[in-house]
């Protein structure tokens, strides 16, 4: 299934996208998609009902995140081979993990919001896991049976704030605007390999990201394991899970959003992002 949460920010109503490609409303099923919704059960009533049979959403109709009321949104750092050489980082021997304010997930296309006095905010294509089941010190040979799906992930960043000034990644990872999620969640059925998914990014349509899932250090089930050690998971979390070589902050010389940019995005499978890049107004 491919699952959809439209409407007005903050008042955002659970969807499915039928075979043709329409926008069918299940708020008759599930009040949302967020937390318990998201469970196996949750999933299987969604399943058990024909979507021409629910009420069409109205054609161009505002998609906002594909999960929403997200509680913990769990990012890794350097987990792409040729990412980590393009930043002249050595391999990471655990992920690195850090945490994305919730506050700063939007739709797939809503606009990015430079942070006020940014000068190098960047963007990364990632693969997104969303958590479906509880999760506690979880073996890697069943990690996937906790996952309720995938969705594409823009990990925007600020890196002087990242990176320069001192302490930890987050404060370059949660700025407002700095998440956009979807354009749809896809259940974990419709994806035949994870590990395999073609990705890219472009802005002003220029091609600057050409990667694959295929290079990630440590893959899905691992990184869902490993995630359990550490912090009990929820349904509805959300980890990003790192992003392959073409980063503004790996170019010679770096080039960083300033604002007035078309950033687009998508991973094979699961969809594409489209977001209009704008300077802070305060």
């Amino acid at each position: 299934m491919k699952l959809v949460r439209y409407g007005n920010p903050g008042a955002e109503k659970p969807g499915i996208v039928d075979a043709e490609g329409t926008v069918r409303d299940i708020s008759g099923i599930v009040p949302d998609l967020a937390g318990k919704a998201l469970t196996k059960a949750s999933l299987a009533r969604i399943a058990a009902v024909a979507p021409k049979t629910l009420p069409a959403v109205p054609a161009g109709t505002r998609l906002g995140p594909c999960v929403g009321n997200v509680r913990n949104f769990i990012a890794v750092g350097l987990n792409y081979a040729d990412h980590a050489a393009e930043t002249n980082s050595p391999i990471p021997k655990e992920p690195i993990l850090f945490n994305k304010a919730p506050s700063c997930i939007v739709g797939p296309n809503d606009d990015v919001i430079v942070p006020r006095g940014s000068q190098k905010t960047d963007w990364e294509v990632e693969l997104a896991i969303v958590i479906g089941e509880e999760a506690s010190y979880v073996e890697e040979k069943d990690a996937l049976d906790y996952v309720a799906g995938y969705c594409v992930c823009n990990d925007v960043s600020e890196r002087e704030y990242q990176i320069e000034r001192g302490g930890q990644w987050a404060k370059g990872k949660g700025c407002p605007t700095f998440g956009p999620l979807g354009p749809w969640l896809v259940t974990t059925d419709e994806i035949k390999d994870v590990q395999n998914l073609s990705m890219w990014l472009e802005v002003n349509g220029e091609r600057v990201q050409d990667g694959s899932t295929k290079t990630m250090i440590f893959a899905v089930p691992f990184l869902v394991s490993y995630i359990s050690q550490f912090m009990k998971l929820e349904p509805g979390d959300v980890i990003t899970t790192g992003t392959p070589p073409g980063v503004g902050m790996g170019m010679k010389p770096p080039r960083f959003l300033k604002g007035g940019e078309v950033v687009a995005l998508g991973i094979e499978g699961l969809g594409t992002q489209k977001q209009q890049v704008r300077a802070y107004e305060g």
